[in-house]
């Protein structure tokens, strides 16, 4: 980075409002994950994603694990995860590794989540499956969310293989299966290179169709130029297929190389949002500047 990106990334530092600006959390909190996870070579979107919830999380039991690797086969432009070269191959005793994890840990509730793997035949779902039921049989008592990509195979595939893939996850039981849109569907493109607006909210139409009784959950990152009334349609168009449990936060810019942010919501822009959302029928909400796809997720 020459000095003229340091400062500028320096003034957006200091140019962020002060709700924003929270203690990461208790230094042996985060240490004691971070040594277990390197320890088995895993990763968690906690780390990855550089989350600023992460020591909280990890306090409350509760943490989010990152599979299939750190190298994610798709761009979106506002995401810290690794991207733009080959993913590595699976590692097939990543499933054990992070039961393995979760009972060292005692986590009472855990959330998959994992990188795109365009390049696998099944796009890893059937990862997802081994590693929920490898969890369950070292820890019989903790709970599993899933929050998964689109699982979109390309036109050879279509909407068939889609569903197929969804399938295999939704027949696991997860706790809840999460699909986020991220943002509003004028913004959808530039935001979320590779995805769509329209199949996204497909695969929450698609668990509900093979299974009712699991909850679906989705989310927002709010300040990539979005307006309040196209964060509203957002919403309606969830709740049409039926989608259960809602997160919304602010996009923090990760580096000078993503997105800048083109707005910073306030708090009571947020509570706003949140009691929309409740009115809506939402049956979990969460909506404040520093809330993430999982935060507090073992509290739905």
């Amino acid at each position: 980075m020459t000095s003229s990106q340091q400062a500028q990334l320096k003034s957006e530092i200091m140019a962020m409002p002060s709700w924003l600006r929270r203690s990461i959390g208790r230094a042996s909190e985060i240490s004691t994950v971070q040594r277990i996870i390197k320890q088995r070579q895993i990763h968690t979107i906690c780390e990855e994603g550089r989350c600023p919830n992460r020591g909280e999380c990890y306090a409350q039991k509760t943490a989010t694990f990152l599979l299939m690797g750190p190298t994610c086969t798709r761009s979106c432009a506002f995401c810290q995860v690794d991207k733009g070269h080959a993913p590595m191959p699976l590692d097939l005793e990543e499933p054990q590794k992070v039961a393995e994890a979760v009972k060292l840990l005692g986590l009472r509730y855990v959330v998959l989540t994992s990188v795109a793997r365009d390049d696998l035949a099944d796009q890893g779902a059937g990862h997802f499956v081994q590693t929920m039921e490898t969890i369950r049989q070292c820890n019989p008592e903790t709970q599993i969310e899933v929050l998964t990509p689109d699982f979109w195979g390309g036109i050879a595939v279509g909407e068939e293989g889609q569903r197929q893939r969804i399938e295999m996850i939704v027949k696991a039981k997860p706790a809840c299966f999460n699909h986020n849109i991220e943002t509003v569907r004028r913004l959808t493109g530039p935001v979320r290179r590779g995805a769509k607006y329209d199949r996204s909210l497909h695969v929450l139409a698609l668990v509900k169709e093979i299974d009712s009784s699991i909850p679906t959950k989705s989310g927002l990152m709010l300040g990539h130029g979005e307006t309040f009334e196209e964060i509203i349609e957002a919403m309606k168009d969830l709740r049409a297929v039926g989608c259960d449990r809602l997160t919304i936060g602010q996009y923090m810019r990760p580096s000078l190389e993503h997105l800048p942010v083109q707005k910073y919501w306030t708090p009571e822009e947020f509570d706003q949002l949140g009691s929309i959302a409740w009115q809506m029928g939402f049956s979990h909400v969460r909506s404040g500047p520093l809330v993430r796809s999982s935060y507090h997720a073992g509290e739905d």
